[in-house]
């Protein structure tokens, strides 16, 4: 026989010609008349069964067939009949010598977007693998295309893997019909195939030009006009089509944040905006709940702790579930040399990292380690602008028709953190608009704390939307949790401030500014709220009042110290570099603002600390233009 891959018929003269179907031809590629060569792939007593390609099988029965045959032998075949329930029966052809021709699927691909109106027709799709999961049954590959992504399950037997040398990051070609399965839209498999040379470069160039365009964020006009955040402006849109893209690639997303008021009003919208666009783009109805995680974290930085267990979470999920690693998104934290450790964890797998913070950054130390990084800070701005205001707008660029809940956000978001931005009193005047007055929006940041407090590390999802009325429709239950979280977040308040005012210690420095000192581990009721930090400010926010004049507030214990500052300009992590180096064996850690940080140290060397960091404070200038501007770290 000649066998002439080439695909010219008749290339020696008399040769009979022979059809050689692509792996991923179909059913609807054979045509009665026509010999095809086939493959041998069973064995029984009725006859052979035979593959023409990965999809396309049949029997040829005992009563055609002359002589033995093995699993592997090649036949030449004739389609004979198609039953009812679409099974497939074929003839011999008797052939000496042929030329062997080619015959390539004619694809007429439908898009993801278009499956609805397919289902139950055969269609074809090109896209990449972002996903492989092994069930108890079908292999469920996970294809993303310019509009989408869509699981396609394929069964080869039940929790054996199917086309196992597809792999994720794969450009293929899906040949299935779609079916609703659970609520969602499912691909069964047909035919499934990798796609090589020319063909996958030219689908992966199309691929990749359409998530580019759709990865673009949505141009919104910011809530108010704000200078000083158009700043920002260009840094926020280049993590919003970052988001938008990994969405898009169907990697998860993990959601770091600070558990306080103004973390939590950064990292609720962006996980709602997320989720929203996750459902669009997603054929899998459980996406949403599977591929974008928000996890609080108590320290005021990335901790060892959280990071090797996000890592360990993360390789567990590729492992069982086939998930790519995540992307991870630091917010209202995440911007200081303390978190370099962890980031360098994160690093050995090539886990993206984007960072949105307020606090005091450390460019030096992280922006190597960092794929995008936005900061008030980096752009002459400072603290003031919080991380919910930046954030409330970047979830809008995610995900525009979620502006009209988020509308209160940056008011309560300011109101946590005790902004003094000049946008503070339209924000409030926003927010008075959808209904919510100054005492209202204090409420709901005294409820968030008392929220943040109990929950420890759980993300509280639904609660937390209840409080702030995002995603959440229920305004009854949302004014009643608000009353009742903050009614008792202020009664415990009291309760804690009546033990602790009375052992309160308090001198005049140098600079004329009032210090106060409480010993919180000895003189506060401890675990339960609230935390040190918080029943720090608390003293000083009422010391401001009773006093008028510049005061600064210190909460220590064994081995920590919270400040508070409020008209003096303290620039508490350049205090805290001065101790770290001149306190031999101190282990001095910590950071935050200008006026307000927490700090570390050893607790045999806490009375040497306390007392530079004392000289410090009374060295430091008085400005009256500054004033506290957010919460302690706990």
């Amino acid at each position: 026989m000649t066998r002439d891959s080439a695909g010219e018929p008749g290339a020696d003269d008399g040769d009979s010609v022979v059809y050689d179907l692509a792996s991923d031809c179909t059913a609807d590629d054979v045509e009665h008349g026509r010999p095809y060569l086939a493959e041998i792939n069973g064995i029984v007593d009725y006859g052979v069964f035979v593959d023409l390609s990965d999809s396309i099988s049949g029997l040829v029965h005992e009563s055609v067939l002359e002589g033995t045959f093995a699993v592997g032998d090649e036949l030449v075949v004739e389609l004979e009949s198609v039953r009812d329930n679409g099974d497939l029966a074929f003839e011999t052809v008797d052939v000496d010598d042929y030329t062997l021709e080619e015959v390539g699927h004619d694809y007429s691909l439908t898009g993801t977007d278009r499956l609805e109106s397919n289902i139950g027709d055969q269609i074809h799709l090109e896209g990449t693998v972002t996903q492989v999961k092994q069930t108890g049954g079908p292999t469920i590959f996970h294809v993303s295309d310019e509009h989408g992504v869509v699981p396609c399950a394929a069964f080869e037997e039940a929790g054996v893997r199917a086309y196992p040398a597809i792999e994720v990051g794969d450009v293929v070609r899906v040949t299935g019909t779609p079916e609703h399965r659970e609520g969602s839209v499912q691909v069964e498999v047909d035919g499934l195939s990798k796609l090589d040379g020319e063909a996958a470069e030219e689908a992966r160039e199309r691929l990749e030009d359409a998530l580019d365009a759709r990865a673009e964020p949505h141009d919104v006009e910011p809530l108010i006009d704000w200078p000083a955040f158009e700043k920002l402006r260009p840094n926020l849109e280049e993590v919003a089509q970052l988001l938008r893209r990994t969405v898009l690639e169907g990697r998860p997303i993990r959601v770091r944040h600070h558990a306080d008021g103004d973390g939590m009003c950064a990292a609720v919208p962006v996980q709602i905006a997320l989720q929203r666009f996750i459902a669009d783009v997603h054929e899998d109805a459980d996406a949403p709940r599977h591929l974008i995680k928000r996890l609080p974290a108590k320290a005021p930085f990335y901790e060892m702790e959280d990071a090797t267990r996000d890592l360990n979470f993360a390789l567990e999920d590729r492992e069982k579930h086939g998930q790519q690693l995540p992307l991870l998104l630091m917010l209202d934290n995440g911007s200081t040399a303390e978190d370099v450790p962890a980031y360098e964890t994160l690093a050995h797998y090539d886990i993206p990292i984007a960072v949105v913070d307020h606090h005091h950054p450390d460019p030096d130390a992280v922006e190597d380690l960092l794929d995008a990084h936005v900061n008030p800070y980096l752009h002459g701005e400072d603290y003031r602008i919080t991380t919910g205001m930046l954030c409330v707008e970047l979830a809008r660029m995610i995900y525009p028709d979620l502006t009209d809940e988020l509308r209160h956000i940056p008011a309560v978001a300011g109101l946590s953190d005790r902004s003094k931005a000049d946008a503070m009193d339209d924000y409030l005047a926003l927010a008075d608009e959808e209904g919510y007055d100054e005492d209202r929006l204090q409420d709901v940041s005294e409820a968030l704390d008392y929220a943040a407090f109990w929950l420890r590390y759980n993300s509280g999802d639904q609660l937390i939307q209840d409080l702030l009325q995002v995603d959440s429709d229920d305004e009854d239950r949302h004014r009643e949790l608000v009353e009742f979280f903050a009614d008792r977040g202020r009664e415990e308040v009291d309760e804690q401030l009546d033990a602790a005012m009375a052992h309160l210690e308090h001198e005049t420095l140098d600079n004329g500014a009032h210090l106060y000192r409480i010993d919180v581990e000895n003189y506060a009721h401890r675990f339960t709220y609230p935390a040190p930090g918080k029943t720090t400010g608390e003293i000083h926010d009422r010391k401001i009042e009773e006093t008028g004049d510049p005061v600064i507030t210190v909460g220590y214990g064994p081995d920590f110290a919270v400040l508070r500052s409020d008209g003096v300009r303290l620039d508490i992590p350049n205090m805290v570099s001065e101790l770290e180096a001149e306190i031999a064996g101190g282990g001095v850690s910590g950071g935050g603002h200008l006026v307000v940080g927490s700090i570390k140290f050893v607790s045999g060397k806490r009375e040497e600390v306390i007392d530079a960091l004392v000289e410090k404070m009374a060295e430091a200038d008085i400005d009256e233009a500054l004033s506290s501007a957010a919460p302690i770290d706990d």
